[in-house]
């Protein structure tokens, strides 16, 4: 903002420099032919001034309106990852695994007690009280119910929000050693440059590069990892209010 101030200081001086000049050393007749060059060129140079001001502003507004409706599809593949993997054991490489899931899927739920009774102990010789849990099965909950109601948006979860060219957010699972676990992770992305594909180059490039605790880091919006047991998204928590 500083050298933007500058240069429009610099531009005053430089006009009121020039009009000056005209004024005292140029023939009467080309006055009026340059007061109209510098009025167009006044007129080009303030668009421009205008622009450089503005372009940031309806960029920021963009860019939080795309990620928005981006992020809100990851949670919904999270989500319906994580229920998966709690039916399954681990997570779907695919969308139309998990999509089939989704459609035909079932939780079954469960109540559990706690619970006693009596033991002949060999080494005692007596009834001796032992303790142990009870887990009852109450029944069975649609994975489409429990997720998503009645809204089928779970169908086109894969496409990209205002992606140019119909392009889907790449998602890969697989098991990971963990200090001797095999844990199953995946991870769901997209490329910036899909959502901003009609922003300023400038812009997205800075973009890309940013890393900062209040902005979504790096060149890709993604949950989930491929190298770590993780299901957290790399936004920052302002995606995860209510009204976003």
């Amino acid at each position: 903002m500083l050298n933007l101030i500058l240069i429009v200081v610099l531009i005053c001086l430089v006009t009121l420099g020039l009009v000056f000049l005209i004024d005292r050393f140029l023939p009467q007749k080309i006055k009026p032919v340059l007061i109209i060059v510098f009025a167009l060129l006044s007129i080009f140079l303030g668009y421009k001034i205008y622009q450089s001001i503005n372009a940031p502003i309806e960029f920021n507004k963009v860019r939080k309106e795309r990620f928005s409706k981006i992020i809100a599809k990851l949670k919904d593949i999270r989500d319906s990852q994580e229920a998966y993997k709690t039916v399954n054991g681990k997570y779907a490489n695919n969308f139309e695994s998990l999509i089939q899931f989704i459609d035909t899927g079932s939780y079954t739920i469960t109540s559990q007690r706690d619970s006693s009774f009596m033991r002949y102990d060999k080494a005692y010789q007596i009834d001796m009280q032992q303790d142990t849990v009870i887990i009852d099965t109450l029944g069975t909950v649609k994975v489409k119910d429990s997720l998503f109601g009645a809204d089928d948006r779970y169908k086109t979860m894969m496409n990209v929000p205002y992606a140019q060219n119909g392009e889907k957010f790449e998602m890969e699972a697989k098991i990971i050693d963990k200090s001797g676990y095999k844990a199953p992770v995946f991870e769901a992305k997209v490329k910036k440059n899909v959502v901003l594909y009609d922003q300023p180059a400038d812009l997205v490039a800075r973009e890309n590069a940013l890393q900062s605790v209040e902005e979504v880091n790096g060149a890709e919006i993604k949950v989930g990892s491929l190298n770590d047991v993780s299901t957290n998204g790399n936004w920052p928590p302002i995606y995860d209010r209510k009204d976003n």
